[in-house]
């Protein structure tokens, strides 16, 4: 009886495992796709909606501004509400914003743009404290199987959208709705879970431990600048390596080429990284070697711009690598999880409004200057700067508990 028991215990537990490793990767699915999409269809978006260039671009980047605003709101919310509930009122506002965005009603781009900021915001703050609540000795590979996932829906999404567009009656607005699905399929999986889930004392009690707020912490700081300067590193190269390859004398086609490889290997990147990143004793030989990377490619396509696809490459791993590695910190360096969504809320707003500056900087240099080795190298220069707060951030430490 006693061993049967058992066997009944272990089925159970391996269960709720799978059950909740398979909700992380649908919330993860949900992270990038819906805002990623957005850029392939732009042009259609901005003629139909007679857009300027400047409010094309403020459109673009209202997500980055929505994620710097509402991550520092996230924990709070989620301390009252419940994590899993957050979570799924998130996914709800998701798919409602995604809705409101693909109707032709005046506005409703706006606003349904913003709903999806608001959400995505929550969940990207969120997932790490998910995580380290379930998965406390699993960060680092469940951290990298569900940042792969990220990359995977976002590079199918940039290539999926066009051709749903242009073969669609409702053009960029299917191709942009459809996305409404992927947010639906998380939240019908999600919903048993929540409502099994006990409104308990336990997780009560653990949100209410006291706990170091990271805004006074030395760590929660380099933690932080690493979140923010990797975001540098994979905005400024989304938004301008086409152009700087095109300005080398790269066919548009071959830098659309380079550009899904570079998020085709984001995705093996990532996962290498999780499954890397708990084999040490701590984190400061990849976060610097990932670092590392990241100056190399900056200065090679600075210095060697022949040699496009090597810096393509070296900076896909490195940036599969860096987003692993600093969403896995907000666990790592943290002693609870709702420590962890703190310190996740302020990572990333710091680091979005950082990712968000980045491209804008990198473009007012490249206007100043008259060509790109200014701006690349000053980035090479910031890039030194990441692999340095990999050392501090990537040394075996917990912000104290109060």
């Amino acid at each position: 009886m006693l061993g049967t028991s058992r066997e009944v215990q272990k089925r159970e537990r391996t269960a709720r495992f799978g059950f909740a490793f398979i909700g992380v990767l649908l919330i993860a699915a949900n992270l990038r796709g819906s805002f990623v999409s957005v850029g392939p269809v732009l042009s259609n978006i901005s003629e139909d909606l007679g857009l300027t260039t400047t409010a094309a671009g403020f459109l673009t980047g209202l997500p980055l501004i929505a994620f710097a605003v509402f991550s520092p709101m996230a924990p709070g919310v989620a301390s009252r509400l419940g994590l899993d509930r957050t979570m799924w009122v998130s996914l709800l506002i998701l798919a409602a914003g995604i809705v409101f965005r693909s109707l032709p009603v005046p506005g409703f781009i706006w606003a349904g743009t913003a709903m999806i900021g608001l959400a995505i915001a929550f969940l990207n703050v969120l997932v790490p404290s998910l995580v380290k609540r379930d998965f406390p000795l699993k960060v680092s590979q469940i951290t990298g199987n569900y940042t792969a996932v990220q990359a995977g829906v976002a590079a199918v999404g940039a290539a999926v959208v066009v051709p749903v567009a242009q073969t669609s009656p409702a053009g960029w607005r299917l191709g942009l709705g459809i996305w409404v699905g992927v947010a639906l399929i998380a939240m019908a999986v999600l919903l048993p879970w929540l409502r099994r889930r006990p409104s308990g004392t336990k997780q009560a009690a653990v949100a209410e431990q006291t706990y170091r707020s990271p805004w006074g912490s030395a760590l929660g700081w380099q933690v932080t600048f690493f979140m923010g300067l990797q975001s540098v590193a994979f905005y400024v190269l989304m938004a301008w390596l086409p152009t700087i390859e095109q300005d080398h004398g790269v066919s548009a086609t071959t830098a659309g080429i380079h550009l899904s490889v570079f998020l085709l290997v984001n995705v093996f990147a990532s996962l290498a990284a999780g499954a890397l990143l708990h084999r040490g004793s701590d984190q400061r030989l990849i976060s610097f070697i990932s670092g590392a990377l990241m100056v190399a490619t900056f200065l090679g396509l600075a210095l060697a711009p022949d040699l496009t696809l090597l810096w393509v490459l070296l900076g896909s791993v490195g940036c599969g690598s860096l987003i692993v590695i600093a969403l896995s910190l907000f666990s790592l360096r943290s002693v609870n999880y709702p420590q962890a969504a703190s310190l996740s809320g302020m990572a990333q707003s710091v680091g979005y409004s950082l990712g968000a500056m980045g491209p804008v900087l990198f473009g007012g240099l490249r206007e100043l200057s008259g060509d790109w080795t200014l701006p690349l190298l000053v980035t090479a220069g910031i890039m030194a700067i990441l692999a340095l707060m990999g050392l501090l951030a990537g040394r075996n430490r917990v912000i104290s508990a109060a």
